[in-house]
């Protein structure tokens, strides 16, 4: 026996059950007991499928006899019967509907048994769809209330409608044009089946579908579309299923808002705003009509490329309804009264949405919405979210640290060119292939611009290659951008020059011409080096902008959030926190000569035990002052701490230290090990931006999130109250104290490349051993920013930055156009405000010289040091190193080479009071040098530049 005959008459055997005993579907029959029952059932089948043909009028014999005349005009296109024995098929037509003897038996119906009991084995079950809501699409808001993002499983961007919110006519506009009897059948239309397969039959084209509204839920939702009799038997049979557990409304409520409908849109709502602007709720009836048509094949009848198809499909769903007295009450008159084929209602011009930024943020707010508003998939439902994002500012941070890897590698020299984006070369060939104008467009430009590159969020300029140089002389790499420019090609990569051919798209950076030079693209090529950036609003938390990676579609793992890295120097601030909390001054002096540390927990310590840490320019430094030791990030200098500068002992320093660290929220856990306090414990660049914040905030450390409030239906399910935790085991004085060194880690220290921004910013440099992580982390009063660099390093085979590939080197350029852009789109650049009320009761602020590490020269920085009870300043200058060993440590040569000098001089020093917060306490505004500032009112001393005194300004 043919195999497609099997496949027929098992399908055959399913329509038979759901259409004579519905209820009663038998899904599995015995190979041998069972024939003669499926004999029945095929019998019972045909018996009703004939009198369905005489309700429509058809002459079922002298249709099959038309098609053992013509077998093409039964086949046609129709891949189910094509390659069918139309004999066998007559054979068994006589033998279960004409109840005739045949001589030779064709029909084995143990093998139409083992068929169908494989097709109807494992059904899904129909009652998951009872209460059914399916997934659907949420909008994530920026933080001005502005459409940032859409979020949606694949093929689920929906927005749900309840039934009862949809109008009569758009219903029945559906209704008419995929199952008119939607209403009288139960699950699979017989009568529905005959006027397709006639339909079919009597029309070229796309061929008339027969299933049920039913069907098509269940193809769509439980059994899948792939086109096998197999999947058709489980789909009537679950069908039959489905009819008896849900109502018809829940039914026809699932199924408008699970079909797909073009433009991206699954559902009549999203479609509706998506082709009109409107909800479904208003739509008039011929917009609902159109929609009802595109369920047939949205593609196909799409009103934006077939219009004229659309336009045949609109003509046949009002036809259609009318015939069912479905239009009368609501078609509109100039309708019914127009002529020919019905005008096409105005749609809205549409263009997908293209994000381009912003990616691993967005996978933030779904994964926070789940923690904090126990929504376990944001998809789940139709949710607004009013996120934290700064959209300008997120494009400038993914911008500033795209730059930022590509020109690290490329100074380097560790750039490798693996070949271009994309080859336009077959759509360059099919656009000119349909040109109709010369007038049109360059083909190359037009390929440009609908093509879809792989990292869709690196934001360099895409360019294809229309030049190629031929060997001559002065000839060089032409590129066509977007805009249809052409300009040379940068390209110094040996590799690039192999691998490049024409039409081949690249990313570039753009360098405009000056002068007499004319602008040139740039080659930028793919760097493996990794980086996270993060944008922290100090008083509330709201990350206001974040980026996790180079770019997304090469890795979703956002390393801001989810991944902890060793920081390095980045966490000296922690030990200098407890040391200032402990009473010490930024003029305290300490050494920064050898020391060994005894290991903790160990009765018998070997010698590689012991630890004695080494500054990164593995030289010693003598005495330094705290602000020298911090801005010059110096290790032994840290360590020194340990011993009497916080606690009397290493291990009770150590752990006051870490006591700090957790209540700072830097660590859960505090691995209580001494390489702590040189970042030798992973952390997270979020939780260190927080921590740096906390210093800008004078000890409130701020919560950091990404989502404000959630909405669902118009109620809120979710309102963020933002969170400041202070860190209460130290007091303001010794934060601002803090904050007052690391501002001077730009003027003087390690940052110094950025000194410019010393009266603006605070911040520090990280680099870890070998150079395998480079960070910089700075604030402003406003916000603050935490930057770091890295290889990955998860393929077992560790990968360094390389020699001199410090924070300050490779993390400081990444971080300046961030800030610049924090200014520009956050707050506006103001200096670092002076000590609070409360800190400034416990310090005296004043001009004071300090002798620059590293070379014999002074210069004046505003210092304020911390006040004992009785009002007076607390001199602990010589509390960790006496006058003797202090003098003798700094008359070594060593020091006076060891770091470079600040390269600028200040005023000698003008304060003569012990505490001038005591002594002028009336602060006014005043305007110095164009910048809003505060000085001292009726003050008829010297003026000072307020940009260089940041204590000095508000």
């Amino acid at each position: 026996m043919e195999a497609l005959l099997v496949k027929i008459l098992a399908t055959a055997l399913a329509f038979s059950q759901v259409t004579v005993t519905p209820h009663a579907v038998k899904t599995e029959f015995s190979r041998d007991r069972g024939q003669q029952q499926v004999a029945e059932f095929l019998q019972a089948g045909c018996t009703h499928m004939i009198k369905a043909f005489e309700i429509e009028n058809i002459n079922l014999d002298d249709l099959i006899d038309t098609a053992m005349e013509d077998p093409r005009a039964f086949g046609g296109e129709n891949k189910e019967f094509r390659g069918i024995n139309f004999a066998d098929l007559q054979t068994a037509y006589r033998q279960f509907c004409k109840h005739q003897p045949v001589e030779h038996a064709v029909i084995d119906l143990g093998e139409v048994i083992d068929y169908y009991n494989k097709a109807a084995s494992a059904l899904p079950d129909h009652n998951k769809l009872k209460g059914l809501k399916l997934p659907g699409e949420s909008i994530v808001l920026d933080i001005k209330g502005e459409r940032f993002a859409e979020m949606f499983e694949d093929n689920q961007r929906r927005v749900w409608i309840p039934l009862a919110e949809v109008p009569d006519h758009v219903r029945n506009a559906f209704i008419a044009a995929e199952d008119r009897r939607f209403y009288q059948h139960k699950g699979v239309d017989e009568r529905g089946l005959i006027r397709a397969f006639v339909s079919s039959l009597a029309q070229s084209g796309r061929p008339e579908g027969g299933s049920t509204i039913t069907q098509q839920l269940v193809k769509n939702l439980l059994v899948g579309d792939n086109r096998t009799y197999e999947r058709k038997i489980r789909e009537m049979i679950v069908a039959a299923r489905v009819e008896s557990t849900l109502t018809k409304d829940e039914i026809l409520e699932l199924y408008l808002n699970s079909i797909y409908l073009g433009r991206g849109s699954w559902g009549i709502e999203l479609a509706a705003r998506s082709y009109f602007g409107k909800s479904a709720r208003e739509l008039a009836f011929e917009e609902g009509a159109l929609l009802a048509g595109l369920t047939k094949g949205p593609n196909y009848f799409s009103p934006d490329r077939e219009p004229v198809r659309a336009q045949e499909r609109l003509g046949y769903v009002f036809a259609r309804m009318r015939e069912d007295g479905m239009s009368s009450a609501s078609e509109s008159n100039e309708q019914r009264s127009r002529p020919g084929l019905p005008l096409l209602p105005a749609l809205i011009p549409y263009q997908r949405p293209r994000r381009d930024i912003g990616f691993h943020f967005v996978d933030d707010v779904a994964r926070e919405a789940k923690s904090i508003a126990g929504i376990n998939a944001i998809t789940a439902d139709s949710y607004t979210i009013r996120s934290t994002i700064n959209s300008q500012l997120q494009r400038a941070v993914e911008e500033s640290l795209q730059e930022g890897l590509f020109r690290y590698e490329s100074g380097a020299g560790r750039l490798e060119f693996r070949g271009a984006e994309a080859n336009l070369g077959q759509a360059i060939q099919r656009i000119e292939a349909e040109k109709k104008s010369t007038n049109e467009r360059p083909s190359w430009q037009q390929a440009l611009i609908s093509a879809r590159l792989p990292l869709y969020d690196v934001h360099w300029k895409p360019a294809v290659v229309v030049e190629k140089p031929s060997g001559k002389r002065g000839q060089a790499w032409r590129v066509g951008l977007t805009d249809v420019r052409i300009m040379s090609l940068s390209l110094d990569s040996p590799a690039a020059q192999r691998k490049l051919d024409i039409h081949d798209v690249v990313l570039v950076h753009l360098s405009e011409g000056k002068g007499k030079t004319s602008a040139r693209a740039e080659l930028r090529v793919r760097p493996v080096v990794q980086g996270a950036a993060v944008v922290l609003e100090n008083k509330t938390g709201r990350i206001l902008a974040m980026t996790g990676g180079f770019s997304y579609p090469l890795s979703q793992l956002n390393r801001a959030t989810q991944a902890a890295r060793q920081p390095g120097s980045a966490i000296k601030p922690l030990t200098y926190l407890a040391a200032l909390g402990k009473g010490l001054q930024p003029n305290t002096l300490i050494s920064d000569g050898t020391i060994t540390l005894r290991p903790i927990g160990l009765r018998k310590a070997r010698e590689q035990d012991y630890w004695s840490p080494k500054n990164y320019d593995g030289r010693r430094g003598g005495t330094l002052t705290l602000r020298q030791a911090l801005e010059n990030s110096r290790n032994r200098a840290t360590a020194h701490l340990l011993e009497g500068g916080i606690e009397s002992k290493p291990e009770a320093s150590l752990n006051r230290i870490c006591d700090l660290a957790v209540e700072a929220q830097i660590y859960r856990e505090c691995l209580r090990f001494y390489p702590v306090v040189l970042g030798a414990q992973p952390v997270r660049p979020v939780d260190l931006a927080a921590f740096y914040a906390a210093i800008a905030n004078e000890g409130l450390r701020p919560s950091p999130y990404v989502v404000e409030s959630i909405e669902r239906e118009g109620q809120n399910v979710f309102q963020r109250e933002p969170k400041l935790i202070a860190i209460a085991s130290v007091d303001h004085a010794a934060f601002y104290q803090l904050k007052s060194l690391l501002q001077g880690v730009l003027a003087r220290g390690t940052a110094r490349s950025i000194a410019a921004l010393s009266p603006y910013v605070a911040g520090k440099t990280g680099t870890t051993d070998d150079e395998n992580d480079a960070w910089f982390v700075g604030f402003t009063n406003d916000v603050t920013v935490a930057v770091w660099l890295g290889y990955d390093n998860a393929d077992g085979q560790r990968r360094t930055l390389g020699s001199g590939s410090t924070g300050g080197a490779v993390a400081v350029p990444v971080f300046e156009p961030i800030i610049q852009a924090a200014w520009a789109h956050v707050a506006l650049k103001d200096a670092l405000a002076p000590p609070s009320p409360e800190a400034r009761r416990q310090l005296s602020c004043k001009l004071t010289d300090i002798e620059t590490e590293g070379r014999r020269r002074r210069e004046a920085i505003s210092e304020c040091l911390r006040l004992d009870e009785h009002g007076r300043v607390l001199d602990t200058r010589h509390r960790l190193v006496s006058r003797e060993s202090g003098r003798e440590d700094r008359d070594e040569p060593e020091i006076r080479k060891k770091v470079e000098p600040a390269k600028r001089s200040e005023p000698a020093s003008v304060f003569e009071n012990t505490n001038p917060w005591q002594t002028l306490p009336e602060w006014g505004s005043t305007l110095d040098n164009g910048r809003r500032g505060l000085t001292p009112r009726n003050w008829q001393g010297p003026r000072l530049d307020s940009s260089r005194y940041f204590w000095l300004r508000d």
